[in-house]
């Protein structure tokens, strides 16, 4: 299963790494310096089950084009 994970901050690039590490296809749209760290060292999620560094990490600045992801999964921060 292809997924775009939209807001790919401390929720999505959680959530998001579980599903690739569980073998989802993911790819991660977000922007800035998250958008440059994540295409240069991978995508690190640390927690109580342990961690996930995804690497390399598809990640995207455009969601109109999330690589084909056939769902997309949209998260949002609660502050």
């Amino acid at each position: 299963m292809r997924i775009a994970v939209l807001g790919a901050g401390g929720v999505g690039g959680g959530f998001g790494a579980a599903l690739a590490k569980a073998g989802a296809d993911v790819t991660f749209i977000a922007r800035g310096a998250h958008l440059a760290a994540m295409k240069k060292e991978g995508l690190k999620v640390g927690g109580g089950r342990g961690e996930t560094h995804l690497v390399p990490t598809r990640a995207t600045d455009n969601p109109a084009d999330p690589d084909g992801a056939g769902s997309a999964k949209t998260t949002t921060a609660i502050r």
